[in-house]
């Protein structure tokens, strides 16, 4: 009976883990489905097939279709649990008729103010009340900045403001940064600027309340005893989570040196916590008699000490998302450990996954989570289960080396390189963080708050040690060594080949993996060793991308291509070449910039020059006012052409360019440009005014043939200086395309304008609202595609409806 009853209950076990590690892996994967659809699934549905899903499990009469269904109910309670919370935050809507107006409301800031741009601060803020209106429906948490603002009023932390709002809204295309992702995904239903703020003590204070007032009492104690500390930027980011006082400076070299993921409170700074709390803990409770505890009580004793006090550095650096996801991941681990479980690693890793899930089903939008998640599975496929004990610095040099090579795939589907530096940078910054780093900066702060005149000891402390770090990742991030990058499937390839390798027990293998993948990468080398070759594009398009207030169009035909000015950018606060258009030129396969027009000087058309310059080779250079692009960045050994009517191709393209032979400046010397291609004409007129258009119309006359197709941008993005009678009576455009950005304070584009296009008969679009437009003289007609069509359900919060979109 014995050994019938152990026979009987041995595989149970693991099949049991078996089906749990299943339905954790298929919850997940209901939750990451969710962020691949274009519409959130109706409810009424989800349920039902949760129902029967269910249904199905107490049905099936043989373990394996049991096993089977509840899978597909884990799979299916993922999506609905996605489903439910999403559909929770897109139901906050902000009425219209509350746009642009002043509205107050009452609440308390939620998180650490930050100093932006034109002397604003920054901050996010919990609303407990609308005054005057009926709260049911609007949102919850708003985004806001409050210009010449008074931080010292902020800090009250329960305020009345008078405030004006407008719906979350972002520039929207195929690549680059998405800001109405991050408002979604940080749960911000509306953005907007204060007018006025009264600290209102009477207001009621949740637990949520509570901790965030305590979290920013404790940020202004970080200020007042270590600013004057030379590192207090990273002093403050360790010590508490606060990134607020990290300059342009700091992020760059960081980004260089592939090294932001130190000062981001995560599972490296956790796990020392972890590491050191478990340390003492234990030797702590050694110390009593051995009667006292038990070794499971010991174990209880660890798993307990190891909890508060990551709970408790996780409280003090803000409980961000990253740190809760990290929290989650080193607790399951603790509790793994101390629990002397024969758990496999990848069954604590899918609860992990699952856990951060259901308690963050937003999470899938976030790049940490990705790259945290993979980072950790990949130094399981690197240890687990490896023959032969590895030493420390083996260890750590094996665990970089797996790292850099398996996240390689992850960070190009995220349009990210590898930088080479990062993985220097990284085995020396991660050692000397880890041992020396953090312990000083937790130690000390301790002490500080302890005994405060101890300050003048520990601040020159934490200076040295955080010196020699910034020291070294500053001459990484200077050294001359390109971004690895590569398509995503070649990388792959890579990776699991890296990995592969990196198993044997050979002690050379890793760098003679490292040597092969650099040098088949290297810029220069391998198959781009005849210089950089754009991808080929077999029918000819133009794109205009959506870089709101301001124009970029991308002109392609084969390996050829044209760039049709830059976009907007203020010089240390955005730039639309660094957020937009790189990463979508990247994502094109775009290697090099054949032609480059600037239009003209404007900082709408011509930001970010120098950095397009800095980052692929450009070819000719065609300008309106080609005496003032140095100014915008165009280095001073680039010969740059004026702005003249002699013919060209691109392609099978051809162009034209046309400028005011007079002597003009600004708007009226913009360049304009004119694309043919069989039956299609794009014209490109920059920002000229209707006093100019007269004369490039003369010009154009003779050229003019009504049986084109004819795509018109609107001049100066729909001015009401701009667009005259004459020029839309006379070109007769099928379509107009308006480049404004989404309620900018210009107005654009001006009634009178969008009337006379409208009477011409002309499909307005506009890039505020279809996001970027792609135009293809395919052989059956013209092809238009917006890119909202292909936006997810979260997107598009504005509400427009497609006869808005055509004229706002």
């Amino acid at each position: 009976m014995s050994a019938s009853h152990t026979g009987s209950e041995q595989p149970y076990k693991p099949q049991s883990h078996g089906v749990a590690f299943l339905c954790a892996i298929a919850f997940s994967c209901g939750v990451i489905l969710l962020y691949r659809l274009s519409v959130l699934p109706v409810s009424w549905w989800l349920v039902a097939a949760l129902v029967t899903a269910f249904y199905s499990v107490l049905a099936a009469k043989s373990p394996a279709l049991r096993n089977l269904a509840l899978v597909v109910a884990a799979l299916i309670a993922g999506l609905a649990w996605g489903t439910w919370q999403a559909g929770h935050q897109l139901s906050q809507r902000l009425p219209p008729d509350l746009e642009r107006i002043p509205v107050t409301v009452e609440g308390y800031v939620c998180d650490i103010p930050a100093a932006g741009s034109f002397n604003s601060q920054r901050f996010s803020f919990c609303i407990t009340g609308w005054p005057g209106r009926a709260e049911s429906g609007l949102p919850e948490q708003l985004r806001l900045s409050w210009y010449d603002g008074e931080a010292q009023t902020l800090a009250h932390h329960r305020l009345t403001l008078t405030v004006v709002l407008r719906r979350p809204h972002g520039t929207l295309n195929p690549s680059g940064f998405r800001y109405e992702d991050w408002l979604f995904r940080k749960g911000f239903r509306a953005t907007g600027s204060v007018r006025s703020a009264e600290p209102t003590p009477t207001l009621p204070c949740n637990l949520h309340c509570r901790y965030t007032a305590a979290h920013q009492s404790l940020a202004r104690w970080v200020e007042g005893r270590f600013s004057g500390a030379s590192q207090y930027p990273l002093i403050a980011s360790l010590m508490i989570g606060n990134r607020g006082a990290m300059e342009s400076s700091h992020w760059e070299v960081l980004k260089a040196t592939g090294t932001i993921h130190l000062v981001a409170i995560s599972g490296l700074h956790l796990g020392l916590v972890a590491l050191g709390a478990g340390f003492v803990a234990r030797r702590t409770l050694l110390g009593f008699p051995v009667h006292c505890f038990s070794e499971e009580s010991l174990r209880r004793g660890v798993f307990v000490m190891v909890g508060v006090s990551c709970l408790a550095y996780a409280l003090a650096s803000g409980f961000t998302v990253p740190t809760r996801r990290a929290l989650i991941m080193v607790m399951i681990a603790t509790w793994a450990l101390t629990g002397g479980r024969e758990t496999s690693p990848w069954q604590s890793l899918a609860l992990a996954f699952a856990t951060v899930l259901l308690l963050d089903p937003f999470a899938p939008l976030d790049q940490g989570f990705w790259l945290s998640f993979s980072a950790v599975a990949i130094l399981l496929v690197t240890f687990s289960g490896r023959l032969g004990a590895v030493g420390w610095l083996a260890g750590l040099f094996l665990a970089q080396m797996a790292v850099f090579v398996g996240l390689w795939p992850v960070l190009a589907q995220f349009g990210q390189g590898q930088p080479v530096a990062g993985l220097v940078a990284n085995l020396m910054a991660i050692p000397w963080v880890s041992v020396i780093v953090m312990p000083v900066i937790i130690v000390g702060g301790m002490v500080v708050a302890l005994v405060p005149a101890l300050a003048e000891w520990v601040i020159p402390l934490m200076d040295a040690v955080l010196a020699g770090l910034w020291w070294l990742l500053l001459r990484l991030s200077e050294w001359q060594v390109p971004v690895l990058t590569s398509a995503s499937l070649p990388l792959l390839l890579v990776a699991a080949s890296g990995l592969l390798v990196l198993r044997l027990p050979l002690p050379w293998i890793p760098a003679l993996v490292f040597s092969v993948v650099v040098s088949w990468l290297w810029p220069g080398t391998g198959s781009g060793s005849g210089g950089p070759v754009n991808r080929y594009v077999p029918v000819p398009e133009v794109r205009i991308l959506d870089v709101g207030q301001g124009l970029s169009v991308l002109v392609r035909h084969r390996r050829e291509v044209l760039l049709y000015d830059t976009g907007p950018a203020v010089p240390g606060v955005f730039s639309a070449m660094e957020s937009t258009v790189l990463p979508n030129l990247k994502d094109l396969g775009v290697r090099r910039i054949d032609q480059l027009v600037i239009s003209h000087s404007d900082s709408d058309h011509a930001g970010g020059v120098g950095l397009l310059f800095g980052s692929l080779p450009v070819g000719r250079v065609i300008a309106g006012e080609p005496e003032a692009l140095e100014e915008v960045g165009v280095p001073a050994n680039v010969p740059v052409q004026r702005c003249r009517g002699k013919p060209e191709t691109l392609g099978a393209l051809e162009l034209a360019f046309w400028r005011n032979p007079g002597d003009v400046s600004g708007n009226d010397a913009s360049c304009v440009l004119v694309v043919r291609h069989k039956g299609t004409e794009w014209i490109l007129p920059g920002d000229i005014t209707d006093a100019v258009e007269v004369g490039f119309l003369k010009a154009l006359e003779s050229a003019l043939d009504p049986s084109l197709h004819r795509v018109v941008l609107a001049p100066h993005h729909g001015s009401k200086t701009s667009s005259s009678s004459a020029w839309v009576n006379t070109l007769a455009p099928d379509h107009v395309i308006y480049t404004a950005g989404y309620r900018h304070r210009y107005g654009h584009p001006h009634p009178d304008v969008v009337a006379r296009y409208r009477q011409s008969g002309a499909i307005a679009l506009n890039t505020a609202c279809s996001g970027g437009i792609t135009l293809k003289a395919t052989a059956e007609g013209l092809e238009v595609h917006e890119m909202r069509h292909d936006s997810p359900f979260w997107i598009g919060g504005a509400g427009l409806t497609r006869d808005q979109c055509k004229i706002p």
